[in-house]
């Protein structure tokens, strides 16, 4: 949509009403805001951006858009990756990232409230001195919010023993379609009065209401954590270690794939020293107290090697594990990197299968990878089967796109097919909104769709998302 063709709409009545310098009109700086980092995805052409600064500010957007029938789309710092950030034509887009305050934190509780714009690592920093932990950690840790970490659901490396960001979400405030501001949850360790509207909010991508304050339950400073490596021939092997592992009651810390392609763009990124010649890697962490932790990594081991492992190394050197750690936190920048050099083509998936099925998952996924001439390089969150098939190709091609987008389909209906889920954290936004369809029963479908239209009747809220 052309500005020109953009609802008339008084803007300035909604100026008045918010923070100083909150409504940004600029059409430079506006586009610049009007899209996360997915691919694929369409961008409208918003009316205007507004900066909160505070509750109020959200509070008179809603009342403003939904007096003049206008859609919002919340944001944070955009790092999503399936479109949920991106603008809509004639759209309002409400970025919360500057209400980024760390409202409280109550060490005998063992709480803290946040707001939306908060960063997940900063958060973590300001814990240390009181002995706390938050323990999701996406691979955007660095630059993601908890706001966007709550919308999406988001996990992470240690959600293998310590859970992703929705068992930690103890209570809410939300700004509602028309301006309503509610308190959901709880900020108590029990509590069952009426039904768990927080959790409802949880994964919802800004389509029933804005979130502008969250209650989070904290963990006691996680212990440090003992390393062990296994190489592997291929995935499939890894991926069959990794269910017999989980299945013999292990309880690791970490859990994490990547394979052989990965590993190579890795090293191609940074020193980080790993096993150029491997097909496959798992990384693996127990912070279990004594020698608890040596007998799950050698309880690791003894399986690996079982399942055609080639080597499993140890340490429990600090600085081994932070490498180590650091290594495959350099994924995201790694795969960009060599997206890049090749044009600049990234499609990351995000599927999530029972990890009884990790082995046949990769066996499927060379088969689809040996049908196109994409690239396909995967790492992920092994101990949940949480998969992130990176498929890299030319976007300056358009068979080539054509290719990707083919490959990018098979491997989540193989994800599917398994009994898993088309998305496991990073959401279901524009990218994989006609899937969730196939995903859902028709009971289910039925469902989102009354809860959705009961929250927000008059369907502002982030249009177009989710569901087609």
């Amino acid at each position: 949509m052309s500005s020109s063709a953009l609802p008339l709409v008084d803007l300035d009545a909604l100026a008045e009403v918010l923070s100083p310098g909150a409504l940004v009109t600029e059409a430079d700086v506006v586009a610049s805001y009007s899209f996360d980092k997915a691919l694929f995805c369409p961008v409208g052409t918003a009316l205007a951006l507004i900066r909160a600064q505070s509750v109020d500010d959200v509070v008179e957007t809603m009342r403003f858009a939904t007096e003049h029938r206008i859609p919002v789309v919340t944001q944070g710092t955009r790092t999503g990756l399936s479109g949920a950030a991106n603008a809509v034509d004639g759209c309002l887009l409400l970025n919360v990232a500057k209400m980024n305050e760390i409202v409280s934190i109550d060490p005998v509780e063992q709480t803290c409230q946040v707001q939306p714009g908060v960063i997940n690592l900063e958060l973590k920093n300001a814990l240390v001195e009181y002995g706390l932990s938050y323990p999701p950690d996406p691979g955007s840790v660095a630059i993601s919010t908890i706001g966007g970490n709550v919308a999406t659901n988001a996990g992470g490396m240690c959600c293998v023993k310590y859970g992703v960001t929705k068992d930690y979400v103890r209570g809410m405030t939300v700004v509602l379609a028309d301006g309503t501001v509610t308190k959901l949850g709880r900020s108590t360790a029990k509590g069952v009065a009426g039904l768990d509207l927080a959790s409802l909010f949880v994964g919802s991508e800004g389509t029933l209401g804005v979130i502008v304050e969250i209650t989070l339950a904290l963990r006691a400073t996680m212990p440090p954590a003992i390393t062990a490596v296994g190489i592997f021939a291929d995935t499939e092997s890894a991926g069959h270690t990794v269910a017999e592992y989980m299945a013999s009651g292990a309880a690791p810390s970490m859990l994490e794939l990547l394979d052989g392609a990965t590993i190579r763009a890795i090293n191609g990124y940074g020193d980080f020293g790993l096993p150029d010649a491997a097909g496959a890697l798992l990384l693996v962490q127990s912070n279990a107290p004594g020698q608890s932790a040596v007998a799950e990594l050698e309880a690791f081991q003894e399986i690996a090697e079982r399942n055609g492992g080639l080597e499993v190394h140890f340490s429990d050197d600090p600085a081994d594990s932070e490498l180590l750690v650091a290594a495959r936190r350099a994924v995201s920048p790694a795969l960009e990197r060599h997206a890049h050099s090749i044009g600049g083509g990234e499609l990351i998936d995000d599927v999530c299968v029972p990890r009884s099925r990790l082995g046949e998952f990769f066996a499927k996924l060379a088969v689809i990878d040996a049908r196109y001439d994409v690239e396909i390089l995967t790492a992920g969150h092994a101990g949940d089967g949480n998969m992130h098939p990176t498929v890299i190709f030319d976007a300056r091609d358009e068979a080539m796109v054509a290719q990707a987008q083919s490959a990018f389909a098979e491997i989540m209906q193989l994800g599917l097919d398994l009994g898993g889920t088309i998305t496991g954290e990073h959401g279901v936004g524009y990218l994989k909104r006609e899937w969730l369809r196939r995903e859902l029963d028709e009971g289910a479908s039925l469902m989102h769709e009354r809860i959705r239209a009961a929250l927000d009747p008059l369907g502002i809220l982030n249009p177009g998302k989710v569901f087609a």
